[in-house]
């Protein structure tokens, strides 16, 4: 055996020992494989533009979507409030994938319950599983909310969760007065950013527009606080962490809704915190008499800013805030929101991250890029790439609409970089293989699943997004403001420097440019 109690091996090793080998080689006799030279000879037509085009007719199929669907969106807002339980109604499976999604993301346990729907609930409806869930909830978890979201399930037989939920509480599963906001959020429609957009929609609704009938509508009261938004956001510790320091710096009253930076964040020091930080139901519920709400992924928040509009506030939308412009808009909108001026610690750091570019133009100028992703992510890093003077030249996003490819287009055609980009919404990773090879970039930026298209078409990966799995903590740093985009800056040229190494390393032969000064 090639290992042993005394010599136990990775499994990065293990598999390489002669028996699993062997194991290996026998299993392919059941496999009904091809010729090799047939599987060869079509794995090359897939690279060209003939296959790029029958790949680009398909309709009836998906290969590696680059999204999610909305049941997670929703758990994800909804531990942004204090004491908050996410509950789905729905199968447990269906919740497992939820919570193994987000822990294996930000290496935190991600806590969410299921009605543990089956074939019987399929059939007559869980209102039961209802009854029971939301009680086994508030009893053995002492929750403050209970946030109630949908799969699929649930959604085709039609299970109306209003009145489930004013059931439960006549039957006595928690109190008439407990907050159990809802959200539909259909699994077979839209992504993971409409779950989000729906989750806090109905929280919102829930303490706004009289808690589902139980309390008055609240009036609104106008004050000085702005509100602020994150959207689904795989670096949602360290950016709302950074907007929160730019807050304070402005000296802006504010009320961050959906706050879930502290719970993906907990220490390890021998107390496990289930609810860690997030808005107060109290700081929700006043929310409403905020002068206006700045959301920061439009995409992700368009029925929530419906919402608020409709509410009398004003509403500020901004697409990922990236870089020099996109902070200099986000800084400008607070400032004329607020009344406040930008200090000069501000203006020094956009001075220091104009002062990085310059010192590195000469490694990017000209560089192409691929980058998939969440509608305003892609926006985001392409308008940064835009003014590091590199070209965006493929922009997909699964979950991006005509819309978003309209404001993409008039991105590219308002910049002398962009005339050569082009954007893709509904499209796949396959899609993006196809173009890889008949368009090929120099850097691909995305999250941990493009390193199968790193691997297939040796375009190197910057990962960004979500999810990353299989790199440690990105997620604590900001990549929102100029203090973030320091970091993507320095993370896009780390690659960079890494490929010239990588490509220069043969000893006398392409060590040429082997440089210790870049």
């Amino acid at each position: 055996m090639a290992q042993s109690a005394e010599h136990v091996l990775d499994h990065l090793e293990l598999f390489r020992g002669p028996e699993y080998q062997q194991m290996l080689a026998n299993k392919k006799m059941f496999e009904n494989s091809r010729d090799p030279a047939e599987v060869e000879r079509i794995k090359e037509w897939t690279k060209t533009p003939e296959y790029r085009e029958k790949n680009f007719a398909r309709e009836a199929l998906a290969v590696n979507p680059a999204k999610a669907c909305q049941p997670l969106g929703a758990v994800f807002a909804s531990v942004g409030f204090e004491g908050t339980l996410p509950f789905v109604h729905g199968s447990q499976g269906c919740v497992a994938y939820y919570r193994s999604h987000l822990s294996r993301h930000f290496k935190e346990p991600s806590s969410c319950v299921s009605s543990s729907m089956t074939e019987d609930a399929a059939v007559f409806g869980g209102l039961n599983n209802m009854i029971d869930g939301l009680a086994n909830s508030y009893n053995m978890y002492k929750p403050k909310m209970i946030a109630v979201s949908t799969t699929c399930m649930a959604e085709v037989i039609g299970d109306d969760l209003n009145a489930f939920i004013k059931t439960s509480k006549e039957k006595g599963s928690v109190p008439a007065e407990f907050d159990v906001p809802f959200a539909h959020t259909p699994a077979f429609v839209g992504s993971h950013v409409t779950g989000y957009d729906n989750a806090l929609k109905g929280v919102l609704e829930h303490f706004w527009d009289g808690k589902a009938g139980t309390a008055p509508k609240l009036k609104r009261k106008p004050n000085e606080s702005i509100n602020i938004i994150g959207g689904f956001d795989g670096y949602t510790v360290g950016n709302l962490r950074e907007i929160k320091r730019i807050l304070a710096l402005m000296g802006i009253q504010y009320t961050i809704l959906a706050d879930n930076s502290d719970v993906f964040d907990t220490p390890t020091d021998g107390d496990f915190r289930m609810y860690d930080g997030g808005t107060t139901l109290e700081d929700a519920a006043n929310a409403v008499h905020a002068k206006a709400t700045i959301s920061m992924q439009q995409w992700c928040t368009e029925k929530t800013l419906r919402l608020v509009s409709e509410h009398g506030q004003d509403v500020v939308s901004f697409n990922y805030p990236v870089g020099v412009s996109a902070t200099d808009d986000l800084l400008l909108a607070l400032s004329r929101i607020s009344g406040k001026q930008v200090p000069e610690q501000l203006a020094r750091e956009r001075g220091r991250l104009v002062d990085a570019i310059a010192d590195s133009s000469a490694h990017i100028h000209g560089k192409k890029f691929a980058i998939y992703g969440d509608p305003d992510l892609c926006y985001g890093l392409a308008a940064f790439l835009l003014e590091l003077g590199a070209e965006p030249t493929h922009v997909l996003s699964t979950n991006g609409n005509t819309a978003w490819q309209d404001k993409m287009q008039a991105l590219f055609a308002g910049s002398p970089f962009g005339h050569a980009c082009q954007s893709y919404p509904g499209r796949d990773l396959w899609h993006m293989r196809s173009l890889l090879f008949t368009e090929p970039v120099d850097l691909l930026i995305g999250n941990t699943y493009g390193k199968y298209l790193e691997r297939d078409t040796g375009t190197p990966l910057i990962r960004m997004g979500f999810p990353v799995f299989d790199r440690h903590h990105h997620h604590r740093s900001p990549v929102w403001g100029y203090q973030g985009g320091l970091n993507v800056l320095v993370k896009i040229l780390d690659k960079i420097f890494d490929e010239i190494d990588r490509k220069t390393n043969v000893l006398g032969k392409t060590d040429y440019s082997f440089d210790i000064i870049r």
